[in-house]
């Protein structure tokens, strides 16, 4: 299911992404530029209150979705991404090139998946598959009292 919910962010790179402010949630749509293995890579502008939301707090959440098939993971924001990874998204997004005239006004930063939710409430009885990525190991989770998983 791992390499499901990389192909739904990659084909769904509009997503819900979350950041925290003052302890609060703040959610906003956002783009993934570039995904890498378990690696997704975001731009913005340094003028913006999700920079600073994450440079105070670099936890982040998203989710993606399409029809009845959703991917939430998390982890954290890391601000050191190579200068060619830099271009790369640059060049290979229209709206950044239409907002901005060089590829070093904006910030980057990439995420590390650390945690991957997956959800298909299609079939009888639904998919949910739930990874920690950064132990290697799946998790349990709940997908209703006529389905539930429980911890051996």
């Amino acid at each position: 299911m791992i390499q499901q919910s990389l192909q739904l962010l990659s084909e769904h790179p509009d997503v819900a992404f979350a950041t925290c402010e003052d302890g609060k949630p703040r959610l906003r749509q956002f783009q993934i530029m570039k995904i890498d293995g378990t690696t997704l890579y975001f731009a913005t502008s340094a003028r913006k209150a999700v920079y600073r939301q994450l440079k105070a707090n670099p936890a982040i959440e998203l989710l993606a979705a399409s029809g009845k098939r959703s991917v939430r993971c998390s982890g954290t924001a890391c601000f050191e991404v190579a200068d060619e990874v830099k271009q790369w998204i640059f060049q290979h997004n229209e709206v950044l090139r239409r907002l901005y005239d060089r590829y070093d006004a904006m910030e980057y930063f990439s995420m590390e998946i650390e945690t991957l939710d997956y959800y298909d409430l299609e079939p009888t009885p639904p998919v949910m598959e739930c990874y920690n990525l950064k132990e290697g190991t799946p998790v349990s989770g709940f997908v209703g009292t006529r389905w539930a998983k429980t911890d051996a």
